[in-house]
């Protein structure tokens, strides 16, 4: 082909491309997607980290607490302590030493963990049980704590009334009293409108010492109660939940953690006990433990085992001449019994010394004993231990096995 064709074919390849170009940018779309990877590891690893934020962003000094022993260092006064977190191993002594911190003039917020049982007459909950203040599951109420639980803020004069002061049997009535019952309310002095929050509505808080001196509460029941505790306060939630990561910018929940540590420095404590190292292992080394555990059970076994298992007999055409020595010597052993064996070995030793020195069977024993000792070059001793007359009894396994020994080392000097 001439250059003038493969300039031809170019240009015609070029303008192919070109042409498969324009087609595919007319079909393309551009578009957006949104990927979500899930929470960051710290919003993860902290449940109440965007509280954390807002209250920053409102000029509130906050810090984070390990333990209840934060208190030893904490003063009292203008200070706010929030336990968020699990307290299901909190002793009487560390209660104690709470409401002793709030008495002298701390903020004291803490999340109502346990039911009230009426038989023990007391919840398990250490604060709860010493404040007198005592928690139900709302659908367990009974109409007249149904109507006490919708109290509203004893410091409103004039506090609008809620669900339960409406006229029974009228549904729109009810709704036009409270259009939303299933938010808590908060209802502030010289304000038109109450606060509203989004408690869980399954649990309900009594205050059984009338302490409380505000409250909040949806129309089954109140989840929240303020009391004076010597010359501090003592703020109990039902539940912890409005402040978390995903509920905290819904409805007034995070006016309401504003509003209960304004003034004052805020301190977190989202565990109140610390785990154990096993708890900890456990949650952080799970396999390392398995393996653990299974080493130790297959150590067990193997110390716990004191034989193997049995062996099984040898098949005849493996058997060599040692062992059939060592079973015919076990067979007469069982058989004739030790003095049939000494006495054969003694009379072999008496046979040889014949060979050797003639009329040596007409010898006394004395001179008998004499002359093996001249052919053997063995001590008198040992001579006389080994052709002395047996005794009756049986001899030991040790008695015998030495008795044997000195007459074949006798037998073989000769």
């Amino acid at each position: 082909m001439t250059r003038r064709s493969w300039f031809i074919l170019g240009a015609l390849g070029a303008l192919l491309l070109g042409l498969l170009a324009i087609y595919a940018l007319d079909r393309l779309q551009p578009y957006q997607t949104t990927i979500d990877h899930g929470p960051a590891p710290e919003v993860a690893a902290n449940p109440y980290l965007a509280a954390e934020r807002f209250l920053r962003q409102r000029e509130v000094t906050v810090r984070r607490a390990d333990g209840v022993d934060v208190i030893d260092h904490l003063p009292a006064p203008g200070q706010t302590l929030m336990l968020l977190g699990e307290r299901s191993r909190m002793t009487p002594r560390q209660a104690d030493q709470l409401l002793a911190w709030a008495a002298k003039g701390g903020h004291l917020l803490f999340i109502a963990e346990r039911v009230y049982d009426e038989k023990t007459g007391e919840s398990g909950d250490p604060l709860l049980d010493r404040l007198g203040i005592q928690q139900y599951l709302s659908e367990d109420l009974d109409e007249e704590s149904s109507d006490e639980s919708t109290e509203t803020d004893g410091d409103a004069p004039d506090a609008p009334q809620t669900e339960a002061a409406a006229p029974k049997g009228d549904e729109q009535d009810e709704q036009a009293v409270d259009p939303f019952p299933q938010l808590t309310k908060l209802y502030l002095e010289n304000e038109d409108e109450p606060a509203y929050f989004s408690f869980d509505t399954d649990y309900h808080l009594y205050d059984s010492e009338d302490r409380a001196h505000a409250w909040a509460n949806s129309a089954a029941a109140t989840h929240m109660l303020q009391l004076y505790h010597g010359d501090g306060l003592v703020t109990v939630l039902s539940d912890p939940w409005i402040w978390d990561n995903e509920n905290i910018s819904q409805y007034d929940n995070a006016w309401l953690l504003w509003y209960l540590s304004q003034d004052s420095e805020v301190t977190l404590l989202y565990r109140a006990d610390h785990d154990d190292l096993f708890s900890l292992l456990l949650r952080h080394f799970p396999q390392a433990l398995a393996a653990l555990g299974l080493l130790v059970a297959l150590a067990l076994w193997h110390l716990g085992r004191r034989q193997g298992p049995v062996l099984a007999p040898a098949p005849a055409a493996r058997r060599q001449l040692e062992e059939h020595v060592r079973a015919g010597a076990d067979f007469l052993l069982r058989r004739s019994g030790q003095h049939s064996l000494l006495g054969g070995l003694q009379r072999d030793i008496q046979r040889r010394a014949r060979r050797r020195h003639p009329g040596f069977e007409r010898l006394p024993v004395a001179e008998q004993w004499q002359v093996l000792g001249r052919l053997t070059r063995l001590p008198s001793r040992t001579i006389s231990q080994a052709m002395r007359p047996l005794p009756r009894q049986r001899l030991s396994a040790a008695d015998f096995t030495r008795q044997v020994a000195h007459l074949q080392s006798l037998r073989n000097a000769l």
